[in-house]
């Protein structure tokens, strides 16, 4: 019981530090999303303009369609404060356990992982934009009118942009597991068919799972 009592008071600074950065972080993550549920409007209305089709009419199918969206734009604009919120807390909380040459690499590591995560959200913005725009040509040429949902039109853009954007840190996930020697070149190259074969599922497990995008985002293997 001394023994539990004293562990306690030992870590009691340290929860105390973590439930302190939470408290902060999550008011301004609330601020945040409030700021982009408000300014949802302002956000579709450039969207439509910028990235609307000539042979495709965006449309909503309920009243309280706009009150969705604009309630995803909030967390989406929540998700992107968050992220570097938590690696600013994640450094600040373990910088004193780690040594100088370790604590610049995890320094380097935060721009490169942001040019990662944009470059796979832009590749994934280009890919699926050009892609709905071949696809409201077909479906002109059958006879099919375009009249295309926002909520999905605008859900399944940012959505596949993210998540290919997390798919892009897998360099630097294989070079930080190489490194603290969980794996080993000689596995990654042993293993390369696998690998190959894994990363083909997962993109045709991503939004959209139409055999267009399966075709054109298998590129994203090179990057690994």
């Amino acid at each position: 019981m001394r023994k539990l009592q004293s562990n306690i008071k030992k870590y009691l600074p340290y929860l105390e530090d973590i439930q302190r950065r939470f408290y902060h972080s999550t008011i301004i993550i609330v601020v945040v999303f409030f700021a982009g549920l408000f300014s949802s409007g302002f956000f579709i209305r450039k969207f439509v303009q910028y990235f609307s089709l000539s042979n495709v009419t965006i449309a909503t199918t309920s009243p309280f369609q706009f009150a969705d969206v604009a309630v995803d734009i909030g967390f989406f604009c929540a998700l992107i404060v968050a992220l570097p919120l938590f690696i600013y807390h994640l450094l600040s909380f373990i910088h004193t356990a780690l040594d100088k040459k370790e604590l610049l690499r995890l320094i380097y590591s935060i721009p490169i992982s942001f040019l990662l995560f944009v470059i796979g959200f832009t590749y994934g913005f280009i890919i699926l934009f050009y892609s709905f725009s071949f696809l409201a040509v077909i479906n002109e040429q059958v006879g099919i009118k375009n009249i295309w949902d926002i909520s999905l039109y605008l859900s399944q853009i940012i959505l596949t942009s993210t998540l290919l954007g997390i798919v892009f840190q897998f360099p630097l996930v294989i070079s930080l597991l190489v490194r603290v020697q969980i794996i080993t070149t000689d596995q990654l190259r042993s293993k390369r068919r696998l690998v190959t074969l894994l990363l083909f599922i997962l993109v045709a497990l991503l939004p959209p799972t139409d055999g267009l995008s399966l075709v054109a985002m298998p590129d994203r293997k090179s990057v690994v």
